[in-house]
């Protein structure tokens, strides 16, 4: 949460996050677990914004001739296996899970360091035979409402990981991720809040953007994206982050029921460019009860029914946002000589920041304080970011 040195405004905030954190807890537990109603961040972030009247941009129709007129829009996500794998993105929702330490295989600089409550039977992209896939792991942690989200992961005899990368996202806040920092997505964003699911359906409406993916993409983002992973030069070709919108004038009518309610969704909060991909693949959660000749009608959906959301601002190397690092103004532990097996009080004080992590033992953190008993000497580091970087600092608790 985005530390204030305004007492009132942190008071708001953090009754915000009490009602939101109410609705965290009433989430189910396990593979694919329903939400139970629950959305991921506020109701302001881009993610659930309703964008069915927002303007659409100048480049509209250039940028879709450029993906393809008569390209279909595709479910990556169903029931069943294809080629031994499951069909989607899968997740978890955990409770009391320990934390582990997760070792960085590639963009460990970009990423946010563990601990992190990933449990050894956390589903893998892919399941039960991830392959040599994205192999993205998520996890909800629905006892203090973070999101947990690793790419290329691998399990290890240990009960660690391994990935090339992770971000946490603050379910009650949805932080800007550092401009020009990948994630687990290619954009910088989250993936889980992007992702179709059954039990949305079953409630009846996806209130929330869709993530997508396409073929082609240049070196530029736009929010809520933070990173872009270009393959073109092509000025048409997409940046992060874009977003499509089914026009108003398609007609859905005819649809069968799971397709109509995600078509509904693309005509109301649109979908996310968020990966270098096959073009027009819409993200899902796969689910047993996932109708998959029914999801096959949204292939009758070709791209020229789609227009550009307005992108506004669009980042390239010229104009990326700069400006201050959190601060740390303190970082303290008391006492810092203890004997083995004794408690000891971490304390921090950070103005700027979005979110602070306590490495090792304590990982993600709200508040400015957090209880470790260590068995030998450690160093702990905080670290805290926001949109624009990260800082860090340490102090060393001595073991006698």
């Amino acid at each position: 949460m985005r530390l204030f040195l305004s007492s009132w405004l942190a008071i708001v905030l953090f009754g915000a996050a009490l009602h939101a954190q109410t609705g965290c807890s009433g989430m189910g537990l396990g593979i694919g677990a329903s939400l139970n109603g629950f959305i991921p961040f506020p109701a302001e972030n881009l993610w659930n914004q309703n964008i069915a009247s927002s303007p659409v941009d100048p480049n509209s129709d250039s940028i879709i001739n450029f993906i393809g007129t008569n390209t279909p829009l595709h479910p990556d996500f169903g029931s069943g296996l294809y080629a031994g794998q499951s069909i989607g993105i899968p997740y978890i929702v955990v409770s009391g899970t320990p934390l582990v330490k997760i070792n960085f295989t590639a963009y460990g600089d970009e990423s946010d360091p563990g601990p992190m409550p990933v449990p050894a039977d956390a589903p893998i992209e892919g399941y039960p035979k991830p392959g040599s896939g994205d192999r993205h792991v998520l996890v909800l942690d629905r006892d203090n409402c973070w999101l947990y989200e690793l790419y290329d992961s691998h399990m290890l005899k240990n009960g660690n990981w391994d990935a090339a990368s992770a971000a946490v996202w603050d379910l009650l806040n949805g932080e800007q991720r550092p401009y020009t920092w990948t994630s687990a997505d290619a954009a910088g964003l989250p993936i889980f809040p992007g992702l179709a699911r059954y039990d949305e359906y079953a409630e009846g409406a996806i209130q929330h953007a869709l993530r997508f993916t396409l073929q082609y993409s240049q070196a530029a983002f736009t929010p809520p994206a933070s990173h872009w992973a270009a393959n073109s030069t092509n000025p048409y070709a997409a940046p992060m982050g874009m977003r499509l919108r089914l026009k108003a004038s398609y007609d859905i009518s005819g649809f069968p029921a799971q397709s109509k309610v995600i078509l509904t969704a693309l005509q109301q909060y649109g979908m996310i460019m968020a990966d270098n991909g096959s073009s027009m693949f819409v993200s899902g959660a796969p689910d047993s009860r996932w109708d998959n000749d029914d999801l096959g009608a949204l292939k009758q959906v070709p791209a020229s029914a789609f227009e550009v959301v307005l992108m506004n601002p669009i980042y390239t190397a010229a104009n990326i946002p700069q400006g201050a690092n959190p601060t740390i103004t303190s970082f303290t532990a008391s006492p810092q000589s203890v004997a083995p097996g004794s408690p000891v009080t971490l304390s921090w004080n950070v103005t700027n920041g979005e979110y602070n992590i306590i490495s090792p033992q304590i990982g993600v953190m709200r508040g400015t304080s957090a209880t470790v008993v260590p068995t030998k000497t450690t160093i702990y580091t905080l670290y805290s970011t926001n949109q624009y970087g990260r800082t860090t600092a340490t102090v060393k608790v001595t073991v006698k």
